[in-house]
């Protein structure tokens, strides 16, 4: 069915820092007015957050894969925001991976993992 979606669920320690750091992406979005939820949307992608203040950005665990269909275009849209290359938050550089996909990695305050990955031709 073409409407199914999946929506990645990441914490987040603050959730007016996560809107800053992801409007800088692109993203446009809001906390839920009942507090503690916050959704940001790029186009079709949407990503939600839940407060979780305890969360340790070295540790965190947390990740999803956005795969999109021009993932060169979107590489340079965040690239604007000129993250480092290390540390947290970073992004990380756009490559051909063995695995078929042509990929780039950023990591945000929280230590979200978000992948962003276009399928290779061919």
């Amino acid at each position: 069915m073409a409407d199914d979606i999946a929506i990645p669920i990441l914490p987040s320690r603050n959730l007016d820092n996560t809107l800053e750091f992801y409007r800088r992406l692109g993203f446009d979005g809001f906390v839920h007015s009942h507090g503690g939820y916050a959704i940001l949307m790029r186009g079709t992608l949407e990503l939600h957050f839940f407060a979780q203040a305890d969360v340790v950005p070295e540790k965190s665990s947390a990740c999803c894969y956005l795969r999109v269909a021009k993932v060169d275009g979107l590489y340079w849209d965040f690239s604007r925001a000129e993250l480092p290359r290390e540390g947290i938050p970073r992004q990380g550089t756009l490559e051909n991976k063995p695995w078929g996909m042509r990929e780039f990695a950023v990591v945000d305050p929280d230590g979200n993992l978000v992948r962003v990955g276009q399928v290779l031709s061919g």
